[in-house]
């Protein structure tokens, strides 16, 4: 039993899926606050990158953290990669910003983990980040070994997005198809680019007006409000930024027919899945279609020989388990987010019997 406030017990938390671990790391010196949840270890080591957050309270944090580590699992799962889930949260002190000596400390603690659970970039840390963390443990996930993760990211998304076209459209062409991306950061940029390279439309929104402005100046898409994005009339909407991104009060102004984002855990509750699907709305599960950067970031640590070729091979191969996922939901008349929860569960019974 671990309790986070005399009012709270981390086994209480809706969130809380028979956990493996749930660790609370501290730092006086450098005034670290961070927390592992490793969610399952059937697959293999649990994995998943660290997120950097001024998060309200403590007990939000270890929410992010539980969500966050049985995506992973499931992500794994689909995926085929021989890991488990898990997931890093720093907390930032209200005001204060990251500093090298807790993104270090942060590395020591993983490491006394002893290869349990191995991270890398997340919201709030930096690519620079990832490689002095990569100073201090051996069990960071960073560009020292797997290189730029967002471009396999956008990748996978991608080839998710024409599975999905081919779905609704019958075609996986992005001709006069319309996309609207909500954040372009390292993944909503890249995908942009393939998008826009074939002969997609896409409107952009993004709080970051440098990155607005530069996306506007290369490829002179649309600009419009991050408020207002889920409501344009497009083909494709795809939430890259934050997750919570769909919730009761807003499910209903969705204008697209195919949802398909690189950002985690959009759903801020299941059931929307399912009344997307009433609604003849796709809704592709995010860490279905968004797991090309944790193929990439893994890819060292299972081929040492011919790495970029399986990497590329696992990435488009989420095209084809969106495929099945959507004739499993045909034929169940499911929510593909249910199909492949369903799938996932039944990846890991099989390996936990073998064991």
């Amino acid at each position: 039993m671990t309790i986070l406030n005399k009012n709270v017990r981390v086994e209480d938390l809706p969130e809380f899926d028979d956990h493996e671990e749930v660790i609370f790391f501290s730092d006086k010196k450098t005034g670290l606050k961070s927390i592992v949840a490793i969610h399952s270890t059937i697959l293999g080591p649990a994995t998943g990158g660290t997120r950097c957050f001024e998060y309200r309270s403590e007990v939000d944090a270890v929410r992010d953290a539980l969500r966050l580590s049985r995506s992973m699992t499931y992500k794994c799962a689909l995926a085929g990669v021989p890991f488990g889930g898990g997931k890093g949260v720093i907390i930032l002190g209200h005001g204060k910003t990251k500093s090298k000596a807790v993104i270090r400390a942060y590395a020591r603690n993983i490491e006394t983990l002893h290869g349990r659970f191995s991270t890398g970039e997340d919201v709030g840390l930096t690519e620079y980040d990832v490689s002095e963390m990569e100073k201090v443990s051996s069990h960071i996930n960073g560009p020292k070994h797997a290189g730029e993760l967002g471009p396999w990211a956008a990748l996978g998304v991608f080839s998710a997005m024409k599975a999905g076209l081919k779905e609704v459209y019958g075609t996986t062409s992005f001709e006069d198809r319309t996309v609207a991306i909500k954040g372009v950061g390292k993944v909503g940029s890249e995908l942009l680019r393939l998008i826009y390279e074939s002969g997609g439309r896409v409107v952009i929104a993004d709080i970051d007006a440098k990155k607005v402005k530069e996306m506007k100046r290369r490829y002179g898409v649309k600009i419009v409000s991050p408020k207002s994005i889920h409501r344009e009339r497009a083909d494709i909407y795809a939430p890259c930024a934050l997750g919570n991104e769909f919730t009761p009060e807003n499910e209903n102004e969705i204008q697209a027919k195919i949802i398909c984002g690189a950002a985690n855990n959009q759903l801020t509750d299941p059931a929307i899945a399912e009344r997307f699907r009433k609604k003849g709305i796709l809704y592709l599960p995010d860490y279905v279609v968004n797991a090309g950067g944790l193929i990439n970031a893994v890819s060292h640590l299972v081929h040492k020989k011919g790495r970029k070729a399986w990497v590329q091979r696992k990435v488009l191969g989420i095209a084809k388990t969106i495929t099945r996922l959507i004739a499993k939901s045909k034929k169940s008349r499911h929510s593909l987010s249910t199909v492949s929860d369903h799938m996932a569960e039944a990846i890991l019974r099989k390996k936990a019997y073998k064991r």
